[in-house]
């Protein structure tokens, strides 16, 4: 870890030109790293020996976490200095993740049009197109001719290198969207043009309540890199980027398997505290504890059965792990298939029917092959029966419960991400141990 200790060598000597050449000349992934690993004190005193810019290009290295508790602990006035090196949506994405009391003084600190923009960008969901857009952006009036624009562009040269607008929309009077034009068009295009003869009328855009699932076909579906938001006025209020939708759905698929492996509460690094991580994963595993103690009432219901044929309960793990595997691929998909927006709640139905014809021959597969070795194991052919019978009823059963529930769930406003996982366990193990002791007792005497 040579590189974290020349890092604080020079954080110690309170060398702030020299930490900014370090982080120039250190590879992002270990600059990640490093950053990641150096206490909150020395986070914080790096942030104040660099220029807001480089300062801010730390913040956006740091995991979120990390970085909220950064700002917290800068004073108000420096936080604010960094913030305005940020794009628009980093901004609200930060400011709408602070604690109120600490978000309203940095933004105090703003001025006051950048305050506000930050607080109606922070208002959104962040799956909603407004708190995925930016508000910088290139638009001008259908008025304005390619002379205009050009001269606009030239006085806005600084700003807009390395931005990567390559389009710009056209708007009325009201700055309601009514077209859009690529910039190297305007290169051979005569300069008393008009943009309303120019532009690409009726191009595509998408309101600020959309969600992921309503822009991700969109995207899919042309070949921009950017589509325009408007208000529900039609008025261009930002833009969608489409590596800032991808990068969402990327941490939407993260945050939906923490939440399915019990890790709830937000994103977890294991530099928080001791308390905070334990909390968070209590609060899944304490009430998978209750789940599992009704699963094993029903072993207790038949432990006579369990008594008498003691291969059973060889099986009975395999039977629960079994299903549980296939019912969590059902689920994947599922939650896979509603991040792409290409299924809905009232596609159960359909999804029912599909998962079932999958679970059928599965399920015929996998209990042939644990029956076979049930009945060449004890000789019995009926033990082999029982199991084999039991995983594909079983199987059936995990399959259409994953992928129905997450459906389910969300309809009724609930996580599907967190809710699934232990319903399907707790389910699957109750059917599978239910069915295999239950079908057992039945032909008990066939077994002993």
């Amino acid at each position: 870890m040579t590189e974290v200790v020349d890092l604080r060598d020079l954080l110690r000597a309170g060398d702030g030109a020299a930490c900014a050449e370090w982080l120039k000349a250190t590879p992002s992934l270990d600059t990640v790293r490093v950053l990641a690993r150096l206490s909150d004190d020395e986070r914080e005193g790096l942030l104040n020996l660099l220029e807001p810019a480089a300062a801010a290009e730390v913040l956006e290295s740091l995991p979120e976490p990390q970085a909220l508790e950064a700002l917290e602990s800068l004073e108000p006035s420096a936080a604010a200095r960094i913030l305005e090196e940020l794009s628009s949506d980093e901004q609200a994405d930060l400011i709408g993740e602070l604690d109120a009391g600490d978000a309203e003084a940095i933004l105090v600190e703003l001025g006051q049009e950048e305050a506000e923009s930050v607080r109606r960008l922070a208002a959104y969901e962040d799956d909603q197109a407004g708190g995925l857009m930016v508000t910088e952006f290139l638009a001008y009036p259908g008025t304005h001719d390619v002379a205009a624009v050009l001269v606009d562009l030239a006085e806005r040269a600084e700003d807009l290198v390395g931005s990567g607008f390559h389009r710009a929309f056209v708007v009325d009077d009201e700055w309601k969207l009514i077209g859009s034009f690529l910039l190297r068009d305007l290169v051979l295009t005569p300069r008393r043009r008009r943009l309303v003869d120019l532009m690409q009328p009726d191009f595509p855009s998408v309101t600020d309540v959309s969600d992921i699932a309503e822009l991700a076909p969109l995207f899919r579906e042309t070949d921009y890199s950017a589509l325009p938001v408007v208000d529900d006025r039609g008025r261009l209020i930002g833009v969608v980027k489409s590596d800032d939708l991808e990068r969402a759905m990327v941490e939407e698929s993260d945050e939906t398997y923490r939440a399915s492996q019990g890790i709830v509460g937000g994103e977890e690094l294991r530099s928080m505290p001791l308390a905070v991580r334990s909390r968070r994963r209590l609060a899944w595993l304490s009430t998978n504890v209750l789940l599992n103690i009704a699963a094993a009432c029903v072993i207790a219901a038949h432990q006579d059965t369990l008594e008498a044929v003691i291969a059973l309960a060889v099986f009975l793990p395999i039977i629960s792990d079994m299903s549980g595997c296939s019912g969590n691929q059902a689920v994947a998909v599922s939650m896979r298939e509603m991040s792409l927006g290409i299924l809905r709640p009232s596609d159960a139905l359909s999804v029912l029917g599909k998962e079932l014809s999958v679970g059928l021959v599965n399920g015929v597969v996998l209990g042939v092959m644990v029956g076979s070795a049930a009945w060449i194991w004890k000789g019995n052919p009926y033990l082999g029966l029982v199991v084999g019978g039991a995983l594909t009823a079983n199987t059936l059963v995990a399959v259409a419960i994953g992928g129905t529930v997450p459906l389910l769930l969300r309809r009724f406003g609930m996580d599907p991400a967190l809710a699934s996982g232990p319903i399907l366990t707790t389910l699957t193990d109750m059917c599978g141990f239910l069915l295999v002791l239950g079908t057992a007792s039945a032909l008990l005497s066939r077994l002993t």
